[in-house]
């Protein structure tokens, strides 16, 4: 006997089932042998087969979900999740930032206020216009600059932007490429607290969350404790599978890959780690693509329960030699498509947790 759905570690939301003033009504699927009497969650399974489904309501965030064969007296059992507020949210997540932050401190005799600096101007922008909520997971060093050289003189308006804003570690720089695919625990733990330490100091920890994307998002599993330690317990990738592209999967292997490929949300419960699959990556996205690649998820099993919007700082800049000149344009229209589809701006910590 085995539960094929929900399995270990699913996250579930209100696409999965039916909202109710209890809970989540789901339907639980278990697979045994043609003639078994089967027991879900104490209800008596309806069996066509050797398929047994038997709905249950899911009313705590943690929940265990128990079969009983009472023919053979076979059990197993599932820890699953409740999410009731990750259906239909989204937000614009942007790696490999510090280039506005050395340009803040460039400017710190001139600049009157962070969005003196365009790149923020723009993000602040989408936050007026339409909620966005923004996460920036940011390098802490880059050509002579590192995030102990700005000052603190923007703290108070950093704090001031909480609401919409979050900065997260996600390398101590650019290259090498996938730095963390075989560092051990104390790389990673060393790498992020210098990253997290500056943040506290020059904007506050109210800018801080549980959420981050490590760069090209490749861990070993002490690497990824390293993360869960310092405070990051989810974790976005891409989590590629059956093809060429950079898999961005962390330490999981291949079925948990396709798991989370499809579901767009999966929890590791033995290292107490959950993953999110982000929605389109806007840089590897040409303009005319970016509402038909977003809107390609109805084919593939229905759009994102939740639609993370990634991009790269570094396009936004006219002089760095892969700058997209439509920059703007490309995240303006991911935005735009999530907000005439439904979705809600939300921060992942609001939606998994």
């Amino acid at each position: 006997m085995e539960i094929v759905f929900p399995v270990e570690g699913d996250m579930l939301h209100a696409r999965d089932g039916m909202v109710t003033g209890k809970g989540l009504k789901v339907a639980v699927v278990v697979t045994a042998s043609a003639g078994d009497n089967v027991n879900i969650g104490g209800i008596k399974a309806a069996g066509n087969g050797q398929r047994f489904v038997a709905e249950i309501t899911l009313d705590q965030y943690e929940n265990i979900v128990r079969a009983v064969n009472e023919t053979t007296g076979e059990e197993k059992q599932a820890r699953v999740y409740w999410l009731p507020n990750f259906a239909n949210g989204y937000r614009l997540s942007i790696d490999d930032n510090i280039w506005f932050l050395r340009d803040i401190h460039r400017h710190e005799g001139i600049y009157n206020s962070i969005f003196d600096n365009p790149y923020l101007a723009f993000l602040r922008g989408l936050h007026v216009d339409y909620g966005t909520k923004i996460h920036l997971n940011l390098f802490y060093k880059t050509d002579g600059f590192d995030l102990s050289q700005p000052s603190d003189r923007f703290a108070a308006e950093w704090k001031a932007q909480a609401s919409w804003l979050r900065l997260s570690f996600h390398a101590l720089g650019e290259f090498p490429d996938k730095p963390y695919q075989r560092a051990g625990y104390a790389q990673v733990k060393r790498d992020g607290e210098l990253v997290m330490n500056e943040i506290r100091r020059f904007a506050g920890p109210e800018l801080l969350g549980p959420v981050t994307t490590l760069h090209w998002g490749e861990a070993t599993v002490e690497g990824a404790r390293a993360l869960r330690d310092l405070g990051y317990k989810g974790l976005l990738g891409y989590f590629n599978v059956d093809d060429e592209l950079p898999a961005v999967s962390y330490y999981l292997d291949v079925d948990q890959r396709r798991h989370i490929k499809k579901r767009f949300v999966w929890k590791d419960t033995r290292e107490d780690i959950a993953f999110v699959r982000t929605s389109i990556v806007i840089d590897k996205t040409e303009l005319v693509n970016i509402r038909p690649h977003l809107e390609g998820h109805r084919a593939n099993g229905g759009l994102p329960p939740y639609a993370d919007l990634l991009v790269h700082e570094q396009y936004f800049y006219p002089f760095y030699f892969n700058y997209q000149p439509d920059f703007m344009d490309r995240v303006r229209t991911a935005v735009v498509w999530a907000a005439n589809n439904g979705y809600e701006p939300k921060f992942l910590e609001e939606c998994i947790f």
